[in-house]
């Protein structure tokens, strides 16, 4: 009976775990030093294989550049992304707002209503006006992170048949952070409390000095192994072989993309696609982001680079699999539960050759350039 009892709880014990797990921020145009807000998201996923692509527009919806799935040849389900009109959305899956027995068959309908509102949306009250007509069950729970042109940003808290607004104007510092799970869901479900209590460490004091930008994201954030709970960053230790638990990157972890928006502009204003084309950055790295390389990709027919395209076999991105190529350095046990450990030498060493070390300056580069170019 016993060994009965340890089957079924080893059975169960992967279905516990979420699939889905992802660390999110919204950042206020006063907390940046530009000016401009940002949509941030570090995406962990078990679909590895990510790529960029731009979609053209067709009558009455707006074109848009948004990060897919390898496999998703017919670019359905958009993960994060922006249009051609300033509206950028991204998510996080929640685990505490489900309050039905809708069947899992007709869940994870995310990527979909992301891409609906890329199509539609303009404003962050327009995505509002579209989760209210859609028809229900929605097929999600997840929390809906969008920002616009007029610098509006929100956290839309979204089970199948209602939501929680959260707007960035009410947050004292202007930051909004989210994992996987929702404030106005159940209290003590979820996944992500360490997650977010690491982004919340690392953000806080340049939040007060109004200094949050989108290479601290990408660069700092997404390439930190600061433990809050253990209150110890591990990139700086002298452990070779850590526990790959509760950091921010993950074994899952398949991209760092920051949208860097436009200075607001004015209520009665109408943001131009050759506004957004020029103001709009989607700073993106793709894989592992430890070992990521920064790409910056703008909301144009020629604005994402070859690299991140699923130009290669089965939808795979030349970056991606560079990267992911990396990622398995990082991981080189392949045996029982080798994914668990992270070499930390192949990341940070003494010679300074680990992969944080050699690409943060290089990347630091890339923002540099085409700050410049933009700003020119």
């Amino acid at each position: 009976m016993i060994k009965r009892l340890i089957l079924i709880v080893c059975l169960l014990l992967p279905g516990l775990i979420p699939a889905e797990a992802c660390t999110s921020a919204i950042i206020g145009a006063e907390a940046n030093p530009y000016g401009r807000p940002i949509l941030w998201k570090h995406r962990d996923t078990s679909t590895i294989d990510n790529k960029v692509e731009y979609v053209s527009s067709r009558p009455d919806e707006h074109s848009y550049v948004a990060l897919f799935n390898a496999n998703d040849k017919k670019l359905q389900e958009a993960w994060m992304g922006m249009n051609d009109v300033g509206f950028a959305i991204m998510n996080t899956a929640s685990y505490n707002l489900k309050d039905d027995k809708v069947s899992s068959k007709q869940m994870d309908k995310e990527g979909f209503l992301m891409t609906k509102a890329l199509k539609r949306c303009a404003t962050v009250d327009d995505f509002e006006e579209l989760l209210k007509t859609l028809p229900r069950p929605m097929g999600v729970e997840a929390n809906f992170g969008v920002i616009d042109a007029y610098g509006n940003g929100a956290y839309f808290e979204t089970n199948n048949h209602s939501f929680t607004r959260f707007d960035l104007s009410d947050a004292p510092d202007h930051i909004l952070v989210r994992t996987n799970y929702s404030k106005s869901g159940r209290p003590n479900e979820g996944f992500g409390f360490v997650r977010e209590a690491n982004a919340c460490h690392i953000l806080s004091p340049y939040a007060e000095k109004g200094e949050i930008t989108p290479e601290l994201l990408t660069e700092t954030v997404s390439r930190s192994f600061w433990h809050d709970m253990k209150q110890r960053d591990y990139a700086t230790g002298e452990d070779r072989w850590v526990i790959d638990q509760d950091f921010i990157p993950r074994f899952k972890s398949t991209a760092t993309i920051a949208i860097e928006g436009c200075k607001p502009i004015a209520k009665d204003a109408t943001p131009s696609k050759e506004m957004v084309e020029k103001e709009y950055i989607m700073w993106t790295g793709l894989g592992y982001p430890p070992c990521s390389e920064i790409v910056a990709v703008r909301c144009s027919p020629d604005g994402v680079d070859p690299s991140l395209r699923g130009t290669l076999p089965n939808g795979h991105s030349p970056l991606g699999d560079k990267v992911k190529a990396r990622r398995a350095e990082v991981f080189p046990i392949t045996k029982g539960n080798g994914e668990k450990y992270i070499d930390m030498t192949k990341l940070f060493n003494s010679e300074g050759t680990g992969f944080v070390q050699v690409l943060v300056p290089e990347n630091l580069e890339t923002y540099a350039k085409e700050r410049a170019v933009r700003d020119k």
